[in-house]
């Protein structure tokens, strides 16, 4: 197993009396990209969401377990959940852009982190926008209202808000879901080139995206870890008859 600071210990996580989770224990390799794959309805969303805090906005959530970052177990009641986001990008199935400009949706993150030096500003704007392929599509309207922006384009604005407060981690649920497909190789090559500074963790439903980008996948299935590996030992050599069946085909 490649080095991680990012492991999930014993989680369990319950919504009223349906319980999501069982028990899942994993690491997420360290500079990768993690694939949670997984039928609809096993959880995948559910793990993502406990590793940046955002499963508990329902009122009616029960955690047990421990997701560690660091080695600190983010889920204790003295750890500030904002800290923790802040080490989390992440990228939702539809991108969810601010009512603002191109420029201040990028530079919000560092705004509330107290950073307002316009020079400073304008160079963390470009870099992202650069880092997210978006620069020299925008760079003549940056104070245009983000939401004119095509869908692909505002899933990598969004990329690029994520990446301006230098998370450690970047989440991602099923990203390209809501994209066309020359949004969603242009979103599949941009985190296949940030994997070699960041950690990525990317639910997804699409096997094939799976195979295209993954280094590392995790199978939940009914809330359970069935199988984790590297991506081409799990797709060639799946060690549980489930696993199996589900690259096949014949169960989902």
């Amino acid at each position: 197993m490649a080095e991680c600071h990012l492991q999930v210990r014993n989680l369990s996580v319950w919504y009223g009396e349906r319980q999501a989770l069982k028990n899942v224990s994993i690491d997420i390799p360290d500079r990768k990209i993690t694939a949670i794959i997984g039928p609809s309805g096993c959880g995948k969303t559910t793990l993502l969401r406990c590793m940046n805090r955002l499963v508990e906005t329902n009122d009616k959530t029960r955690v047990d377990g421990e997701v560690l970052v660091d080695g600190e177990n983010i889920h204790s009641n003295r750890v500030d959940p904002i800290r923790i986001r802040t080490k989390m990008g992440l990228l939702a199935q539809r991108p969810q852009v601010l009512p603002m400009s191109i420029y201040d949706n990028v530079a919000y993150g560092p705004r509330i982190h107290g950073e307002h030096r316009h020079a400073e500003l304008d160079s963390i704007v470009e870099r992202y926008l650069r880092v997210a392929s978006l620069w020299e599509e925008v760079h003549d309207r940056l104070r245009s209202p983000a939401s004119g922006l095509s869908i692909g384009q505002q899933q990598r604005l969004c990329l690029a808000r994520g990446l301006a407060v230098n998370p450690e981690i970047i989440l991602g649920d099923e990203p390209t879901s809501s994209l066309d497909p020359k949004s969603s190789q242009n979103v599949e090559q941009l985190l296949a080139d940030l994997r070699k500074d960041y950690t990525i963790v990317l639910v997804t439903h699409i096997l094939r995206q799976a195979r295209r980008i993954a280094d590392h996948i995790v199978f939940l299935y009914l809330g359970e870890v069935i199988e984790t590996g590297p991506m081409k030992e799990f797709f060639s050599n799946p060690r549980q008859d489930l696993t199996r069946q589900y690259i096949e085909g014949t169960i989902s």
